[in-house]
């Protein structure tokens, strides 16, 4: 009999090995011959058939024996011994043959009889099939007899197959122990099916001959019934079920049984006869598992062996069911698990529920407490309302209040007959000590203060002749995570390079479906693309690149692109009748089928070059996915990068003018990206927004310019506008900035894009706000004071809230800069040292520039033009008005024609504008109303509580779209790739400094098959794999241990090998033991006398020596796989092996590769490398070995992984300097995070620690001003209000606002949404906060006042007008 199995060996592999389809299982066998040698013994076995043709009275029966022997009358005139009467038998046989219809034939299904015997023929493919021949079975000499005990144990006496059927047998079934090896039970089993199938010496009780062909008029087997039992095929199926092929990181049923789900696919695969060309068994083999009554058959029911068998050592990774493997529990995590109530319908999460009966319980007890607080207030108030109004003073209290309202919040001593005092702290103290007298210092001496300052800065500056902006992403990582990059890219191989192309389908309009994409004309579009690809010739030092120049070769031949047209191995003029039908084959065969075999020798999985489908139903999917892998390399400016860089702008081009067009006429969509795609695009983003920031920082300066001079008249507009000290006053932000960078530079810090696009907005918000307030204070001092004293006040009334803001912020930033997230920490120290030189300069140079304008102003020089002056008229006028003013301020009975024409004139007095006004006379009385009050703490704190409850919705990471211009060819590239692709990115676990010596037991905790640890590092990743969902380990790993031990291995005959000098010898199937031109090899002279490398006595315990491990491993790692063993590991393990130093008995560095689930999200990749890193130090802790998760994407995900610890902690030392409302203005903006879907990344991160820095610019000064203020509590926020409120809504608020409002212009979304969005949240809920509910947090729970009213005795300065 011959057979073939349904199981395709491997040629060559590269990245991943995978069977070729098997031309045949038996060759074909001179029968005829061995017949002859029957015949030699006598003349009476011809008498003996036809006594026993007499006996049986059958000529049905005799013609089915007989047609055994119809070939001798072939060489009749070879047999001359033979006698007349034999003739006259075989001529009656012949004659009877040809009378017997196939419908007529009946075989003798009875112990020792074969159903079919011997090579009858060969198919026009070169399958060979069987005689269908009910012969006894046959005694074997000696020779075959140990040969057969040796493959086929069960196999005993007698047999059904000749010895060049169970040569062939013992070829095939080679090809299938390097899959089955680690799993002795399986492999028995398997063995045993094959085993019985051809050589049993029943084989007639459980075979029956249900179809014959012709053949070159010979009969052959067409189809056959093989009667087994389920019970062997369950026991066959669940001993090999879980066995895995480390190579493709696989299981071992995906090649040698289509990938089946139970024992009757499985027999379904194995039996199904396969067309010309194609692989499978010659004739039909149907499995039943009940024969046919009373025909004398009984199925097969060898006895299985179970993986659970301790004896037969099945690793934990091939069988896990074994009890060695049952005491290692399979880690599971409660991803995603999370704490919910059920309330009727309405269920919530947990944190939900507490926050919203915490919310309750609060506002019942602040409503409770203002009920009794009211009720006992007017009870005590009625009480005492005689005292209180003898106390008062009728009128005359009212009177006095509504004149100190007017008076300015802090005066010269001198300057009043009523003064206030403050109580300060010691701090206070001394900085309002330090700014009085460093006021009048400055305003004397302007230039010297300007002078230094500036000059100080531009010395830091002179450092940007080293200014660098880091844009290598490794740079940034952390230490560890840097270590090991560079560890793995030095020691094993840079990962490669992609350049990736994705086509797809247009949704339905009506459905929303999208088609299949799989269609003749579109595999023809593939081949149109390819040739264009392959037409590209890049200009690199004069030397022109092509794609072959650069690819990744495993096999150091053809590229090893990844396209459906491998399938035709990328050649358009592949001879396949229906190329729709090879396709759609190929899905399902393509670890088996040679015919699909790809262009560089490897199977090429549909799920890598298709995608939008579900589960395995390929012919749906609505995309082609083609990816050329690119050689990387460690020098990222060296000629092999370079070279690829080149050929990746040439391809990105030819994409963009070609291709683009091409595809869409196809009513497709067409999608690319290459390695270098993101680098070029965020240059060209740097670049891109450019206008609209440029546009934000003009908006800004215009309006400050116009914020901080006073109310525009046509008469004095050139005078009392402040455009020359709004423009000094950017510079001097700018300057700031520039310092900063200057200085970092100059010590060796890198810049990134988002230090240069955020700091000096930042900055420059920040610096606004104090020079609003700088300049407002100075206007509201007394013009009777000299400039040196108002300057003075001016800095002694806002000097301390300035400098506990800036100091705030400067705490905050500095603070950043010890986390441990590369981006934020340099942000931060960029920052810290920004905002603290613009702080200095500020209290600096800008005050010395508000002397020289204000000088300008009283020189009557017109603003921008200080040279012109004015005309002396309006100076004059003004200088009259002023002490006319004055004059009414201390004599009220005067006209009130000064004071109007004062108020008209505008020039910085003491008149509040109108947004003062407001604030003082609208917004401070409404929230002073008791149920304003209520409501407003009742919204805000449900808004702070909400916050807290949508924080926890946050998602860490950062969109890579995002960051990107909206026009960006690489928007529908990601989008497309979340979309359709259906495999996770490759994860390597890289082990360091393995001790492979024969007494370490390191090879035991790694490997995974017999005899290995059952919590062996790959045992465990297998086990990992079998809970995806929390793991994100997808597939076992690849294990060059685990193949190099089956290489090794005596019963994987064809792989390791050697000739008779020692050397390495290949398998039968590759030169010098077979030509490459040949199109089926056998035995060779050449490697006829090849040996296995070793006989299970020179190993022990199936383990090389250290000495045999030392000198097989680089053999193995340079043996080509091929059908005869598909376990060489060149391609496959070229690069998962350092072999610098091995032969000291350590390799430094190896890696096992194993890949992700698809990840779409930007959580998903987060939580797959904190899933990975908490496995690997699982693993290391276990086996006590240093063991490491490495995946191209981890230098980008690193700071996500703590990130909430990062900035909660952070945030948290921040939040200490503050009070509660900015902790409520950050959660705030946390909750308005996750209302608009903003996730949880560098940028985000750096913008919350920003906002707190920010936030104190809200509160600092209304705090402040509330707590030198006097009065009750309501009347102090009135004051605060009155006084800081319009320099925080105009000065903070709007100088924001409208800086913030152009960048929603913006072409590059992450501007929109982490700049834009963010910053707008920011300031309108800094302001609500600040202007809104702090004021009514004070009024209700505000500290006591510092001020102190005292009467002075001195008389009341006269003030004069002038003519």
């Amino acid at each position: 009999m011959a057979n073939n199995l349904p199981i395709q060996p491997l040629r060559t592999t590269s990245i991943n090995s995978t069977p070729t389809p098997i031309r045949a299982m038996w060759e074909g066998l001179d029968h005829v011959t061995r017949l002859h040698g029957h015949m030699a013994e006598g003349h009476t076995h011809v008498t003996e058939i036809h006594d026993h043709m007499v006996e049986e009275k059958t000529w049905t029966s005799l013609a089915e024996e007989l047609d055994f022997f119809y070939p001798l009358l072939c060489f009749r005139r070879a047999l001359p011994s033979l006698s007349s009467s034999a003739s006259t038998v075989l001529l009656i046989v012949q004659v009877a043959v040809a009378q017997t219809s196939n419908d007529e034939r009946r075989q003798r299904h009875s112990e020792g009889y074969c159903a079919m015997y011997g090579i009858c023929g060969e198919r026009s493919d070169g399958k060979v099939v069987n005689c269908p021949y009910g012969s006894p079975a046959v005694k074997p000499d000696e020779l075959l007899s140990s040969k057969i005990q040796s493959l086929c144990p069960t196999i005993t006496g007698n047999v059904c197959c000749t010895e060049a059927q169970f040569d062939t047998l013992r070829s095939q079934v080679q090809q299938a122990i390097p899959f089955l090896v680690g799993c002795p039970a399986c492999l028995r089993n398997f063995l045993n099916l094959f085993c019985e199938l051809t050589c049993s010496p029943n084989q007639s009780l459980f075979i029956n001959v249900t179809s014959v062909s012709k053949i070159k008029n010979n009969s052959t087997v067409d189809g056959i019934d093989f009667f087994i039992t389920d019970d062997f095929g369950e026991g066959l199926y669940e001993s090999c079920k879980d066995v895995k092929f480390g190579t493709m990181n696989t299981r071992a049923l995906e090649f040698i049984g289509a990938g089946a789900k139970n024992f009757k696919e499985w027999f379904a695969f194995i039996g199904r006869r396969a067309p010309n060309n194609m692989p499978g068994s010659p004739y039909a083999i149907q499995f039943l598992p009940t024969v046919p009554e009373s025909s004398g058959m009984k199925p097969m029911n060898v006895s299985t062996y179970s993986c659970r068998d301790v004896s037969l050592g099945c690793s934990c990774g091939d069988c896990p069911s074994s009890p060695v493997c049952s005491n290692t529990a399979i880690s599971t995590s409660n991803k995603g698990a999370t704490c919910s109530v059920q309330i009727g319908s309405l269920k919530a999460k947990c944190v939900d529920l507490a926050l919203a009966i915490l919310y309750i319980v609060l506002v019942s007890m602040f409503f409770g407490w203002g009920v009794f607080h009211r009720t006992r207030k007017r009870s005590r108030s009625f009480r005492m309302k005689p005292f209180t109004d003898a106390a008062e003073g009728g009128e005359s209290h009212s009177l006095s209040r509504q004149k100190a309202d007017n008076l300015p919040m802090q005066r010269l001593e001198d300057a009043n007959q009523s003064s206030t005092g403050v109580q300060l702290s010691v701090v206070q103290g001394y900085m309002s000590d330090f700014y009085r007298k460093y006021g009048l210092w400055v305003a004397r001496h302007p230039t010297l203060v300007l002078s230094l300052s500036v000059g100080m800065v531009l010395v830091l500056c002179l450092g940007l002749v080293r200014f660098k902006v880091e844009t290598r992403p490794e740079k940034g990582l952390g230490v560890k995570l840097r270590k090991r990059n560079g560890f793995f890219d030095s020691n094993l191989a840079p990962f490669y390079r992609i350049e990736q192309l994705i086509l797809a389908t247009i949704p339905d309009a009506l459905n929303g479906k999208s088609p299949s994409i799989v269609t003749e004309e579109n595999i023809k579009l593939l081949f149109e693309i390819q040739k264009k690809i392959d037409g590209i010739r890049a200009n690199y030092s004069g030397s022109m690149i092509s794609l072959t120049d650069i690819c990744m070769k495993p096999m150091g031949e053809d590229c090893a692109t990844q396209s459906v047209i491998q399938y035709f191995k990328m050649d358009p003029s592949y001879d396949a009748d229906d190329r729709l039908e090879h396709v759609n084959y190929c899905f399902q065969h393509y670890t088996s089928a040679e015919s699909c075999m790809s262009a560089f020798k490897a199977p090429v999985d549909p799920s890598t070059v298709l995608g939008g489908f579900s589960g395995s139903n390929y012919t749906e999917a609505s995309a082609f996915i083609v990816t050329y892998p690119v050689n990387n390399a460690l020098d990222k400016e060296g000629n092999e990068t370079q070279k690829a860089v080149a050929w990746e702008k040439a391809f990105v081009q030819l994409a963009k003018d070609e291709l683009l067009p091409m595809v869409q006429s196809r009513n497709l969509t067409f999608s690319f990206s290459s390695e270098s795609s993101i680098e070029e695009e965020l240059k060209r983003e740097s670049t891109a927004d450019a206008i609209t920031i440029l546009i934000s920082y003009l908006v800004m300066f215009a309006y400050i310019s116009l914020t901080l001079g006073d109310t525009p008249r046509l008469s004095s507009f050139y005078i009392s506008s402040k455009v020359l000290l709004g423009l000094s006053g950017v510079l001097l932000v700018m300057l700031s900035v520039l310092g900063s960078v200057g200085f970092f530079s100059a010590i060796g810090v890198k810049s990134t894009l988002i230090i240069m696009e955020v700091i000096p907005f930042l900055v420059l918000a920040v610096g606004v706000d104090n020079m609003c307030i700088l300049v407002h204070s100075v206007k509201r001092q007394p013009l009777d004071l000299p400039l040196e004293g108002r300057i003075s006040n001016a800095l002694v009334e806002v000097g301390p809230s300035i400098t506990l803001a800036s100091l705030s912020e400067v705490f905050v930033f500095a603070v950043g800069s010890f986390i441990p997230m590369p981006a934020c920490r340099v942000f931060s120290m960029f920052a810290a040292l920004a905002v603290l030189l613009d702080f200095l300069l500020q209290v600096t140079a800008f005050v010395s520039l508000i002397v020289f304008d204000f000088l300008r102003a009283e020189g009557r020089r017109v603003d921008c033009f200080p040279c012109i002056k004015a005309s002396s008229t309006y100076a004059e006028s003004e200088k009259g008005i002023v002490g006319g003013y004055w004059s009414c301020m201390i004599d009220e009975s005067c006209s009130s024609n000064y004071r109007i024409a004062y108020e008209t004139l505008g020039i910085g007095g003491r008149k509040p504008g109108l947004l003062a006004r407001y604030m003082k006379e609208v917004h401070a009385p409404i929230l002073n109303l008791w149920g304003v009050k209520i409501i407003v703490v009742a919204v805000f704190v449900a808004f702070a509580l909400a916050s807290i409850a949508l924080s926890t919705r946050i998602e860490p990471g950062l969109e890579q779209k995002i960051v990107l211009p909206q026009d960006s060819y690489l928007q529908g590239y990601f989008n497309n790739v979340s979309e359709y692709l259906r495999i996770g990115p490759p994860l390597y676990f890289v082990v360091k400094n393995y001790n492979y010596s024969s007494e370490s037991i390191d090879t035991n905790k790694l490997c995974s098959i017999s005899q290995c640890n059952s919590d062996s590092l790959l045992n465990e990743i297998a086990r990992a794999s079998l809970t995806p969902e929390s793991s994100y380990i997808a597939k076992p790993a690849a294990s060059w241990l685990d193949d190099f031990l089956v290489w090794l291995s005596p019963e994987a005959f064809g792989c390791c090998r050697k000739f008779t000098n020692g050397s390495y010898c290949p398998p039968d199937d590759q030169p010098p033991c077979c030509s490459p031109n040949d199109t089926a090899c056998g035995l060779s002279e050449v490697c006829k006398d090849c040996t296995t490398c070793f006989r299970h006595s020179d190993l022990h315990n199936d383990r090389p020596s250290t000495a045999q491990f030392r000198e097989k491993l680089p053999w193995f790692l340079d043996a080509l796989p091929s059908a005869d063993c598909s376990k060489g590991g060149h391609g496959a393990y070229t690069s998962s092996v350092e072999l610098t130093g091995y032969e000291s008995g350590i390799i430094k560095a190896s890696s096992f590769r194993t890949y992700h689930t698809p990840l779409n999200k930007q959580i998903d990749y987060v939580n797959s490398m904190r899933a990975a890193r908490k496995f690997a130090s699982r693993v290391s802790d276990s086996l006590k070995m240093e063991i490491f998760p490495y995946s191209v994407f981890y230098m980008f995900f690193e700071q996500y992984l703590d990130i909430w610890k990062t900035a909660l902690i952070n945030l948290a030392i921040a939040i200490a300097i503050i009070l509660l409302v900015l902790a409520m203005i950050l959660v705030d903006l946390m909750g308005v995070m996750a209302i608009l879907g903003i996730q949880l990344n560098a940028v985000s991160v750096v913008n919350l620690v920003m906002s707190v820095g920010i936030a104190v610019e809200f509160c600092v000064h209304i705090t402040h001003a509330f707590s030198v203020s006097s009065g009750n509590r309501n009347e102090r926020v009135k004051e605060a209000l009155g006084t800081m409120g319009a320099s925080v809504f105009s000065g903070i608020t709007l100088t924001k606002l409208v800086g913030v409002l152009v960048l929603c212009f913006s072409k590059t979304e992450v501007f929109v949404v982490y700049y834009f969005q963010m910053y707008l949240a920011l300031v309108l809920l800094g302001f609500l906060h600040g202007l809104v509910f702090l004021p009514v947090v004070l009024s209700m729970v505000g500290p006591p006042s510092r001020c102190i009213r005292f009467e002075k005795q001195d008389e009341r300065p006269s003030v004069s007008s002038q003519p």
